[in-house]
């Protein structure tokens, strides 16, 4: 895979971190560095296309207002609860 240099500034703290890590795994900082960049994007990148398939879903088939759904459920254990709210439409 090819690869390309990026700078970036990190804390003092991190970047001991980072050489301690790299010390008690004899792995180079670059290496860790570039481990922990992709895990990143790879969570990021997952936690949006999540997010954008719920707005789909929400647009297509409606939903529950947060409103609504707070009220049901403050209204449990007590002497008037709620029915359950329907979705919108």
């Amino acid at each position: 895979m090819a690869t390309a240099a990026l700078t970036v500034q990190i804390s003092e703290v991190d970047k001991g971190r980072l050489e301690a890590l790299a010390d008690a795994t004899g792995r180079s900082e670059s290496l860790l560095a570039a481990e922990a960049v992709s895990e990143y994007l790879a969570l990021q990148e997952w936690q949006v296309s999540a997010i954008e398939v719920g707005i789909a879903s929400l647009d297509r088939e409606g939903g529950i207002a947060h409103a609504a759904a707070r009220r049901w459920i403050e209204s449990w254990d007590s002497d008037k609860e709620l029915d359950p709210p329907k979705p919108r439409a």
